[in-house]
């Protein structure tokens, strides 16, 4: 299919960003500039998300950066981008009515929230007799493209990726459209309100996203230094994943180019694929536990386990260092990622759910259906999730993959002054005049528990 090839069906259009945050190989905005006469590029900040996320500030900067870089993009066309603030469907009432849109422009998304609200925009399409159009764009391959040989959902990742990996990726389709509507709208927010609230050492918009992109041939050996925090080896490409600065067919293509087909970091974006696939077919994961059998676990209650954990002060450095990391910056390593989803699930007792919200408001990465995809494995109730006997010894993680505590002690500056031997072995005795919490248990038992509660339910 000729992507670039003009065939006008609408006079004016509208095309409505969401996660896709970028002009090149965005399919819903090329299908808008390709059937329309005029293109409305616009993006809706609507209120019900921002005060949901009132403590997202750091996703809340990315994005600032990343709206900023994008009108960039459109003013090299000689164009702007349209911003708009409030709730959704008014706003686009006003536009449809104010300045006779005909066609209606998206990229689809998969939870249940974006998907009610795509619903809506369609009935109000409908209604006023406007063409409605969405597009597939945020994965490699719809979720319906792969099923088992019995036309059902995979549910463990390694069939998944095995199927998934013999379907072809199309090419990255290049924008050469420039017919955007030129003249002003009236009602859209000045982008120089948000260029004030961008920070200079932020890492959001395309442009940063396609540095990491260019010298992603120094990811050759992420299988090997990945797992150590203090390396700081990962590629921070996954909260430019969930804005769509670049497209993943652009990330997955960089990579295949670069460093091969099977390198680990394709893995890693199948990982992301089958995540949006289980949410895709089974919604009600987002919100409930996967494996029924676990669905009646009694919980821990305990709020001040769950504020300590929050807080980075547990008394555990490995958890209590991503914890303020992740506080800090809106950011937290994937190997930490994992031990302090463990802790909290399995050394506290207490719910994923509350885990995965905390992490939902923090991150800069958040993406729905990876969060839960995530807390559900490490909490053991997902599907194809870490056996529930398999349980992280924040100890022997910390002394294994932080051994000189570098990253301990850029977190933990009560700890600055400790001998990294002093520091694996806090559990059994503390240096005199230390500030820093003892541990709010004790791991050996707890752990003992955990795997007597996962068994009683089996």
């Amino acid at each position: 299919m000729n992507f670039n090839k003009k065939m006008t069906l609408y006079k004016k259009s509208l095309f409505i960003f969401r996660r896709d945050l970028r002009l090149e190989d965005n399919t819903g905005l090329i299908y808008a500039l390709k059937n329309s006469e005029e293109v409305i590029p616009c993006f809706i900040i609507d209120d019900q998300i921002t005060n949901n996320f009132k403590n997202s500030s750091h996703r809340i900067e990315f994005l600032n950066q990343s709206l900023v870089d994008l009108n960039k993009q459109l003013n090299k066309k000689k164009n702007s981008l349209r911003i708009f603030k409030g709730e959704t469907k008014p706003i686009i009432q006003k536009i449809m009515s104010k300045y006779k849109i005909n066609g209606v422009f998206l990229n689809g998304d998969y939870t249940r929230f974006a998907q009610n609200r795509e619903g809506e925009i369609e009935e109000l399409c409908n209604k006023n007799k406007i063409g409605f159009n969405k597009y597939a764009d945020y994965l490699l391959h719809m979720p319906d493209e792969i099923q088992t040989h019995k036309e059902t959902p995979y549910t463990v990742y390694s069939h998944f990726f095995k199927t998934a990996k013999t379907i072809p990726i199309r090419k990255i389709i290049k924008n050469n459209f420039n017919n955007y509507y030129k003249d002003e709208i009236k009602d859209s927010i000045s982008i120089d309100m948000l260029k004030k609230r961008v920070k200079k050492n932020n890492n959001g918009g395309r442009t940063n996203a396609l540095k990491i992109l260019k010298n992603i041939h120094m990811f050759k050996d992420y299988q090997k230094t990945r797992n150590y925090p203090f390396l700081d080896k990962t590629t921070k490409l996954s909260a430019h994943n969930r804005f769509g600065t670049v497209s993943i067919r652009e990330v997955y293509h960089t990579i295949k180019e670069n460093l091969g087909e099977e390198h680990i970091l394709i893995g890693e974006i199948y990982w992301r694929e089958f995540f949006t696939y289980i949410l895709h077919h089974f919604p009600n994961s987002q919100f409930k536990t996967f494996k029924k059998k676990f669905q009646n676990i009694q919980w821990s209650p305990n709020v001040r386990d769950y504020h300590a954990w929050c807080e980075g002060k547990t008394g555990f450095p490995i958890i209590d260092a991503g914890m303020r990391q992740l506080n800090k910056t809106g950011f937290i390593h994937n190997r930490i990622r994992m031990i302090v989803a463990s802790f909290l699930t399995k050394d506290l007792h207490i719910d994923w759910k509350k885990g995965e919200r905390y992490f939902a408001e923090k991150l800069v990465d958040y993406d729905p259906a990876v969060n839960v995809g995530n807390w559900q494995w490490a909490a053991s109730t997902g599907c194809d999730a870490v056996p529930y006997f398999r349980i992280f010894n924040p100890w022997l993680q910390q002394e294994k993959f932080d051994q000189d505590c570098n990253y301990i002690k850029k977190w933990i500056p009560e700890l600055k002054s400790v001998q990294p031997n002093e520091i694996h072995n806090l559990w059994e005795k503390r240096p005199d005049g230390l500030t820093y919490p003892k541990p709010i248990i004790d791991h050996i038992i707890e752990s003992a528990k955990a795997k007597e509660i996962f068994k009683m339910q089996k």
